[in-house]
């Protein structure tokens, strides 16, 4: 099953703060190497803040620039797993270094529909 792990922002991160230092950096590559390694990591990136994005919604053709008013609502990085179950893929995001050292460090995963499981949507 695939499952995408969210890095929600924080303040700090909306701020282009750094999140931590060179150790945390040397961290984070260690653990990405751990998940390619074990053949679990499929893509990931962290995300530029939100004032240099924009929201479009769809239904009313609206375009609204950034930057967006609840943090605790946004992205800022996100990995593709390949996991065989939710508990594997907590394990998994149970050895992540803390992401925002300092702030509330928050790790969402959703499991990925399959395509047989959209296509059961669709009938």
């Amino acid at each position: 099953m695939r499952v995408m792990v969210l890095v929600k922002a924080t303040k700090n991160s909306e701020a282009e703060v750094a999140p931590g230092t060179k150790d945390l950096v040397e961290q984070m590559g260690a653990f990405n190497d751990q998940l390619v390694k074990a053949g679990v990591l499929l893509a990931g990136d962290g995300l530029k803040p939100s004032r240099f994005g924009k929201r479009y919604i769809q239904n009313t053709k609206q375009v609204v620039d950034g930057p967006f008013a609840e943090t605790k609502e946004l992205v800022a990085g996100y990995w593709l797993w390949q996991v065989k179950s939710m508990d594997e893929a907590l394990e998994w995001a149970r050895r992540c270094p803390d992401c925002m050292p300092g702030e509330e460090s928050v790790l969402e995963l959703r499991p990925v529909y399959s395509e047989e499981e959209f296509a059961e949507l669709v009938k």
